[in-house]
C-alpha cells in the first residue's frame, strides 16, 4: 500500500511540475513573441525564477523546451541567449511558409465556411481599425492570428503544428517589417484580397493570393535587412570618426 502511495504521490508531483514547466515556458515564450527580450539578449535563470515565483527548475526545464522550439540557444559556460536569426535562414523559412500558404488556400477555397470568413472579414477590419490608429503593435497581433487562423480553419493538426514552429522562428523579422508605418495599409490590402480569393471559390486564385503574400513578405524582409545593415554601417563610420576626432 505504501508502495503505491509513493508511486501516485511521485506521479503528482511530476504532473504538477509539468504543469508548472509549461506555464513558465510559455509566459517566457510569450515574452520573446512580443519584444520584451530583444534577439541576443541573455535570459538569466535566477532572475525570471523570482520573477515567475518559482524554483531554479522549471525556468531551467522552460529553457530546454524554448531551445527546441528555435526561440533561444544555449552557449557553453555563456548561458542561454534568445535567438538572432540570421537572414538566410529567415529567408528559408519564408519559402516554406510560401509552398505552406498556397495549399492552405487552395484548401480553404473548396471548404470554408460562411462562419469562418465573417470571422476572418472581422480580422481584417480590425487590421485596418489598425492601419488608420498608426497603431503597429496591435496589427502585428492581429496579423498573427490572422494567418494562424487561416492554417487552423484547414483541420490539419500536423500541418498547423508545423506553421506554428515556424511563424514563432520568423516573428521577430515579422515584427520588424510592420514597423514601418507605410508599410500597415500595403499588408492590410493583401490580407482583404486574401479573402476575396479564398470567398470566391476558386482554389487557384486563392493559392497563388496566399502565396504571392507570403513571396512578397520574404522580399521586404529582404530589403529591410539590407537598410538595417546599411544603418549599421553608418553608425559605425560615424562613432569611429567622432573617436577620432575626440583623439586628435
Amino acid at each position: 500500500m505504501r508502495g503505491m502511495n509513493a508511486v501516485a504521490n511521485a506521479t503528482i508531483a511530476l504532473l504538477q511540475s509539468s504543469s508548472l514547466t509549461s506555464v513558465v515556458q510559455q509566459e517566457i515564450e510569450r515574452a520573446i513573441l512580443q519584444g520584451e527580450y530583444a534577439p541576443g539578449s541573455k535570459l538569466i535563470e535566477a532572475t525570471l525564477a523570482v520573477k515567475m515565483g518559482v524554483s531554479r527548475g522549471p525556468v531551467r526545464e522552460a529553457f530546454r523546451m524554448l531551445e527546441e522550439a528555435g526561440l533561444v540557444r544555449t552557449e557553453k559556460n555563456r548561458g542561454v541567449f534568445v535567438r538572432d536569426i540570421p537572414i538566410d535562414e529567415a529567408v528559408e523559412i519564408f519559402d516554406l511558409r510560401a509552398a505552406m500558404d498556397e495549399l492552405v488556400g487552395r484548401r480553404l477555397a473548396e471548404h470554408i465556411t460562411p462562419a469562418q470568413l465573417k470571422e476572418l472579414k472581422g480580422l481584417v477590419d480590425a487590421m485596418e481599425k489598425a492601419v488608420k490608429a498608426e497603431d503597429a503593435y496591435n496589427y502585428h497581433l492581429l496579423n498573427l492570428k490572422f494567418h494562424d487562423r487561416l492554417v487552423e480553419m484547414t483541420g490539419n493538426g500536423k500541418l498547423t503544428a508545423i506553421y506554428r514552429k515556424l511563424i514563432k522562428e520568423l516573428s521577430l523579422f515579422r515584427r520588424l517589417n510592420l514597423a514601418d508605418g507605410w508599410l500597415l495599409p500595403i499588408s492590410a490590402s493583401e490580407h482583404r484580397q486574401i479573402i476575396k480569393a479564398i470567398a470566391s471559390g476558386d482554389p487557384v486564385a486563392a493559392g497563388k493570393a496566399m502565396y504571392d503574400h507570403a513571396m512578397d513578405s520574404k522580399e521586404r524582409t529582404i530589403e529591410n535587412d539590407l537598410r538595417r545593415q546599411e544603418r549599421a554601417r553608418e553608425r559605425d563610420a560615424a562613432t569611429a570618426k567622432n573617436a577620432k576626432a575626440s583623439r586628435a
